[in-house]
C-alpha cells in the first residue's frame, strides 16, 4: 500500500509541475551550476547592448545597485527568465525582436518579476500546492482502502475522486497564482517604461506576435509563452494601459535600432550562416547589419581575404565602431597574423566605452596564438588585466594557461586551468587541476592559496 501511495503522490506532484512550466526557469541551479548546464554566450557587443537596455529599467525598479547580472543563453527559442540575481536572455529573443523597444519591453517585464520577488513566492506556492495534492492523495487512498476492505465499490470511487479533486484544486491554485504574478509583472513593466520615457508598444507587439503564433498551445515548455501564459484578456488589458501612456508612440532612436540589428545579424551569422542573414535582412539587403552578418559569415566560411575586405568596408562606414575592429582581430587571428590581430583588438578596447574585459583579454589572447615565448609575459599581463574587470571570462583562462605553459610555469598554467573550469561551472575538474597546481607551487604563496581556495570551497 505504501508503494501505491508514493506512486499516486508522485503522479499528482508531476501533474502540478507540468501545469506550471514557469517553474523550469525558476528551478535553474545557482551560480556556477546553471552556467555549466546552459549554453552561455559571452560577447562584448551584445552584452553592452542588453546592458544599455536594462540599465534605466533597473534604476526605475530600484535595483540598479543590487548586483543584477544579465546572462546570454545560446538558444534560438524565444525565452527570458529570472533566477536568483540573474536575468537570462536567449539569443532567440534578440533575433526575434525586430525593434529595440520589443526587447526592452520583455526586459521590463522580467525586471518586474525580479523586483517583485516572484521566484521565492512561486516556490512557496508550489510547496502549498504540493501539500494540498499529497494530503488529498493520502485521504483519498485511505477512503479507497477502507471501501475496498468493506467491499464497497462506491467508497473506492469516492476515494479516487478525492485524490483527483485534490490535484485539481492544487493545479487551479497554482495557475491562478501564476496568472496574478504575470499581471503584476505587466503593471511593473509599464511603470518602469513610463518612468524612463519609453513606449510599451514593443511589449504589447511581442505578446501579440507570440499569441498569434499559438506558441503556448504547441509548447513543450521551451519558449516564452510556456513560462508566461498570455490569455487574450491579459493582452487586451496590457494594450489598454499601454496606450494611455504619453510615450506610446515614441520611436526607438535610430542609432539604437542600428545596434539592435547588428546584434541580430551577428547571432544569426554565427549560428546559421550567410543564408539566414540574407533571409533576415531580405527587405534591407544594403543595411549595415546585412553587410556585418555577411562579413562574419564570410570569415566563418574560411575566406580571410574577402572577410577583411568586407570588414574594412564596414569600418569606412563606422570608423569608431569597436566591434568592427574586434571582428577584424578575429579574422586576423584565424589567418595566423597574431601581431596585427592584437593591434586590432587594442583599437577595439580603446574605442569601447564599456571597458569590456573580454576585449582587453583578447589582445593578450592574440599574442598567445603567435607562439612566441618572448611575447608571453605581455600576453599574461594583458589577459590578467581583462580578467580583473571580468573574472568570469572562462575562455581567457584557457589562453592564460597556454601562456604560462609556454614559459615553463606549469603550476601557474594548471591554476589558470582550474580557475577557468571554476568560472565555467565545472567544479570537479577545477578541484582536480587545483590539486595538481598546488603540487607544483610554492606553499603559502598567493597562487598556492588561490588553488587552496578552490580545493576547500564546498559546492552545494
Amino acid at each position: 500500500m505504501n508503494m501505491s501511495l508514493g506512486a499516486i503522490s508522485a503522479r499528482i506532484t508531476s501533474m502540478i509541475l507540468a501545469a506550471s512550466v514557469a517553474l523550469a526557469p525558476v528551478g535553474v541551479q545557482a551560480a556556477g551550476k546553471d552556467k555549466a548546464s546552459l549554453p552561455i554566450v559571452r560577447d562584448a557587443e551584445i552584452e553592452a547592448l542588453v546592458a544599455d537596455y536594462a540599465r534605466p529599467l533597473l534604476k526605475a525598479a530600484g535595483l540598479s545597485r543590487s548586483g543584477i547580472e544579465i546572462v546570454l543563453v545560446n538558444s534560438d527559442a524565444f525565452n527570458a527568465f529570472v533566477s536568483g540575481r540573474r536575468i537570462y536572455i536567449n539569443t532567440g529573443a534578440i533575433t526575434a525582436t525586430q525593434t529595440p523597444n520589443q526587447l526592452i519591453g520583455i526586459l521590463a517585464h522580467e525586471i518586474g518579476h525580479l523586483a517583485g520577488g516572484h521566484q521565492q513566492r512561486l516556490r512557496e506556492q508550489l510547496e502549498r500546492s504540493q501539500a494540498i495534492a499529497v494530503v488529498a492523495s493520502l485521504l483519498g487512498a485511505g477512503i479507497a482502502a477502507a471501501g475496498a476492505a468493506a467491499g464497497g465499490g462506491s467508497a473506492v470511487s469516492a476515494g479516487a475522486g478525492v485524490m483527483m479533486g485534490g490535484g485539481g484544486i492544487a493545479q487551479r491554485n497554482l495557475l491562478s497564482y501564476q496568472r496574478g504574478e504575470e499581471s503584476t509583472a505587466d503593471r511593473s513593466a509599464l511603470t518602469y517604461l513610463e518612468a524612463t520615457g519609453q513606449s510599451a508598444r514593443g511589449l504589447v507587439e511581442t505578446f501579440e506576435i507570440l499569441d498569434r503564433g499559438n506558441l503556448f498551445a504547441r509548447s513543450s515548455g521551451g519558449n516564452y509563452t510556456s513560462s508566461h501564459p498570455m490569455p487574450r484578456d491579459r493582452i487586451a488589458a496590457l494594450q489598454r494601459l499601454a496606450q494611455e501612456s504619453r510615450f506610446y508612440d515614441r520611436a526607438d532612436k535610430p542609432e539604437l535600432a542600428v545596434r539592435h540589428n547588428l546584434a541580430r545579424a551577428k547571432i544569426v551569422a554565427y549560428n546559421d550562416g550567410a543564408g539566414a542573414v540574407r533571409r533576415m535582412f531580405a527587405r534591407d539587403p544594403r543595411s549595415l547589419a546585412a553587410y556585418y552578418g555577411d562579413a562574419i559569415a564570410t570569415h566563418l566560411a574560411g575566406s580571410p581575404a574577402s572577410a577583411l575586405a568586407k570588414v574594412d568596408a564596414l569600418l569606412k562606414a563606422q570608423p569608431n565602431n569597436a566591434f568592427f575592429y574586434e571582428l577584424r582581430g578575429d579574422i586576423l587571428v584565424d589567418a595566423g597574423r597574431s601581431q596585427e590581430a592584437a593591434a586590432a583588438y587594442s583599437k577595439a578596447a580603446k574605442l569601447d566605452k564599456t571597458g569590456s574585459g573580454i576585449l582587453k583579454a583578447e589582445i593578450g589572447q592574440a599574442l598567445v596564438t603567435s607562439g612566441d615565448p618572448a611575447k608571453m609575459e605581455e600576453a599574461i599581463r594583458l589577459i590578467r588585466e581583462g580578467l580583473s574587470s571580468d573574472p568570469g571570462n572562462s575562455v581567457a583562462y584557457r589562453f592564460l594557461a597556454m601562456a604560462y605553459g609556454r614559459i615553463g610555469e606549469v603550476g601557474r598554467a594548471e591554476l589558470a586551468t582550474a580557475e577557468g573550469y571554476w568560472h565555467g561551472g565545472a567544479f570537479r575538474q577545477a578541484k582536480i587541476f587545483a590539486i595538481r597546481a598546488q603540487q607544483k607551487l610554492q606553499p603559502g604563496t598567493p597562487p598556492w592559496r588561490a588553488a587552496q581556495d578552490i580545493i576547500q570551497t564546498e559546492i552545494r
